[in-house]
């Protein structure tokens, strides 16, 4: 009697479980699809954007990287610890 009890409480967490991953999938797919319209919507509207201000649109020429710090060299000699 109590594996009967034990099988049927396996097999209603199976449907359940199944049910949660059919929903789950669907869910997905309405998200991937959303996803490429986006997508889709962005790159018309960018391409839209270029044909009216070509000039903006252009890539400009990279800038000079930034100048780094200056760092003087300092040798490890005079970091050691003196001895008195």
């Amino acid at each position: 009697m109590v594996s009967w009890v034990v099988s049927g409480a396996a097999l209603l967490l199976a449907l359940v479980a199944v049910a949660q991953v059919r929903r789950l999938a669907r869910r997905f797919d309405g998200l991937t699809q959303s996803y490429w319209e986006l997508r889709y919507d962005y790159t018309r509207l960018r391409s839209r954007l270029s044909r009216l201000d070509p000039e903006e649109a252009a890539p400009a020429e990279p800038a000079a990287p930034p100048a780094s710090p200056s760092v003087t060299f300092v040798p490890l000699s005079t970091m050691r610890k003196k001895d008195n």
